[in-house]
């Protein structure tokens, strides 16, 4: 069908070219020029019926998945019902068509700015990375609603109902829906702006909060039944609800004495752990400046930074591991000192210094004043 109608456009241009030529004598001038109107008119529609017939097939396939030059698409037609609808990295689109009914949506890195109250998606919402959705229709239903560093989303559906939510990295959410509902999964990392947990969410599988530095606590009537992640929070205890889920930091499985006894930890504890992730936690927990100290670190190298204080590079080697290299330096406007990692190759506090400021030749961090 498509190449039939290419042809056809084809014997209109070559039509068009002829009469051009036969009206030089300028007697069929005013013939010439509408039959060059007419030639437009019949080629947009002719165009126009090749789009809608290669959108027939994909549509009727029931799985459809922009690609190349259709990521430009501006709009989609209304009503389409499908299985799989695939709008990854489209630039064209802002909006969704009317009455859009599929199985699976999947707009990862989209331009969408706003969903259809009318769409309707069964199973999975996958927006992640759509920088420009601003907002989602109340008593949106799905199972997977997966809304992943939407960074300009600045609220939730009111009555949402899904199974699994991820809104890892959506700042500029402020609070949470009056009603929800959130049965599986809820996962939302890096949300530091929250201070606490939603209070319909109640008893989930699966629960990650890690980022969350303004964290101090989980609701006591919160249940968590299989894991729960608390990396870079300050929450202190657990609820009885939550103690027989596995417990993790950023991913790594630890139990509640490293979540929140760390000062009881020790240095030949932390040397004998064989499980490197976890012996990463367990320094991290206990911190890098302590356990430096009581480790006896060596220091590789020394200097002085610009104000003339003191910067140390400090390096502790670890079976199975690759090495532990930090910089010791003292902050110039509070005096107070900091240790702080940097990469294993590191040699000199200059390097460790220009790494810290983003970096990588050290030849090219010229700072005018340290402060």
């Amino acid at each position: 069908m498509q190449e039939l109608f290419k042809n056809l456009i084809g014997l209109l241009l070559n039509k068009g070219g002829n009469n051009t030529e036969t009206d030089r004598s300028g007697e069929n001038a005013q013939q010439s020029g509408g039959g060059s109107k007419a030639q437009r008119l019949v080629k947009d529609v002719v165009e126009d019926v090749v789009a809608d017939e290669f959108w027939k097939q994909q549509f009727e396939s029931g799985f459809v998945k922009l690609e190349g030059e259709q990521l430009n698409a501006k709009s989609l037609p209304d009503n389409l019902k499908l299985t799989e609808l695939n709008l990854s990295d489209c630039s064209g689109l802002t909006t969704l068509p009317k009455g859009l009914e599929c199985t699976d949506l999947v707009a990862r890195n989209s331009s969408l700015e706003s969903i259809s109250a009318d769409m309707e998606v069964q199973y999975r919402l996958d927006l992640s990375g759509s920088r420009a959705l601003e907002g989602l229709p109340d008593g949106l239903t799905v199972d997977y609603l997966l809304l992943r560093n939407c960074t300009a989303l600045n609220r939730l559906p009111e009555g949402m109902d899904v199974f699994w939510l991820d809104v890892s990295g959506c700042t500029r959410i402020l609070e949470w829906p009056l009603q929800a509902r959130v049965k599986g999964r809820f996962i939302a990392r890096n949300c530091d702006q929250f201070t606490q947990l939603p209070g319909w969410l109640q008893r989930i599988s699966e629960l990650d909060v890690r980022g969350w530095r303004n964290l101090t606590a989980l609701p006591q009537d919160l249940v968590v039944t299989s894991s729960l992640d608390i990396g870079g929070t300050a929450i202190t205890s657990l609820p009885e609800g939550c103690r027989d889920a596995r417990l993790c930091w950023r991913g790594v499985t630890i139990d509640e004495r490293i979540a929140f006894s760390a000062h009881l930890i020790t240095v030949d504890e932390i040397l004998a752990e064989v499980n490197t992730e976890r012996r990463r936690v367990m320094i991290e927990r206990l911190g890098y400046e302590r356990f430096f100290q009581e480790a006896k670190a060596k220091i590789i190298d020394k200097d002085n930074d610009s104000r003339g204080g003191e910067r140390r590079l400090l390096i502790l080697p670890l079976k199975n591991d690759e090495p532990i290299v930090c910089v010791a330096v003292t902050c110039p406007s509070t005096g107070r000192n900091y240790i702080l990692r940097v990469p294993p190759a590191t040699k000199t506090c200059k390097q460790a210094v220009a790494w810290i400021c983003g970096f990588d030749d050290p030849r090219d961090f010229l700072p005018l004043q340290e402060t």
